[in-house]
């Protein structure tokens, strides 16, 4: 059976981490975000037979026609990873309602609308892998983050209650829940200040991210779980 994953927010940051990552090992690939152009420089870097595809997660009439047309080109998909995410830092009294809409609808709604639909082909196949990328801030919270890690946290009560839903239909749900790693949302972080709070002393790269995603897509016998790849953050929170 070809492995044919859908990587939405796939065309940059911690997302075409996995996507590259996913290539090498002989993936199929839908490489899926907001700007087509860039996704499409992605999908053509990772060689022959992969597909680019514009697609704002949360809009639902935007989700339909990209598992349309994935399923058109490459065929039923059996892995799927949500990484598209956005955050808009700011203390809860100065968050714009605009603002708190736009977080829970890319980062928990957008998720629901791909989890539904890649279920569905899932369960054609008798079986199929997707994880969903959250945050350590979702778990542990965080000053200025209130909305994120709101939309985070009910990203991995999502997760958790679909992986009951669907385990016997041999379909596995899991979270990554990456810590500080080097990306264009991080990109304003005082880096040197924090990573003295990270045991590891450093912030992560996007590949040991994807590394994890990886791991749990094909782990036969985890589901329902939440992995955390945060340098030790966790244990200083």
């Amino acid at each position: 059976m070809a492995k044919v994953c859908a990587v939405f927010g796939g065309s940059k940051g911690i997302g075409k981490a996995i996507a590259q990552l996913l290539a090498q090992k002989g993936y199929r690939l839908a490489v899926i975000g907001r700007n087509l152009e860039i996704a499409e420089a992605t999908a053509n870097s990772l060689g022959a037979g992969h597909l680019a595809l514009r697609c704002d997660v949360a809009k639902e009439e935007d989700v339909n026609s990209a598992f349309s047309e994935i399923e058109n080109k490459l065929g039923l998909i059996n892995y799927l990873v949500n990484a598209a995410g956005i955050n808009r830092d700011a203390l809860l009294l100065k968050t714009s309602t605009e603002d708190m809409i736009s977080q829970l609808h890319v980062n928990l709604l957008g998720s629901m609308l791909t989890c539904k639909l890649g279920v569905k082909s899932m369960m054609k196949q008798q079986g199929g892998s997707i994880v969903n990328i959250g945050s350590i801030i979702g778990l542990k919270g965080n000053h200025g983050q209130c909305v994120y890690s709101a939309s985070k946290e009910g990203l991995v009560g999502f997760s958790r209650s679909l992986a009951k839903e669907v385990a016997k239909k041999n379909i596995r749900i899991n979270v990554v829940a990456p810590g500080f790693i080097h990306t264009d949302m991080t990109a304003h972080l005082k880096e040197d200040q924090l990573k003295a709070v990270i045991p590891l002393g450093r912030f992560g790269e996007p590949r040991e991210v994807a590394q994890a995603v990886v791991f749990l897509l094909e782990a036969p016998f985890v589901t329902g779980h939440v992995l955390l790849v945060d340098g030790g953050l966790q244990l200083a929170m």
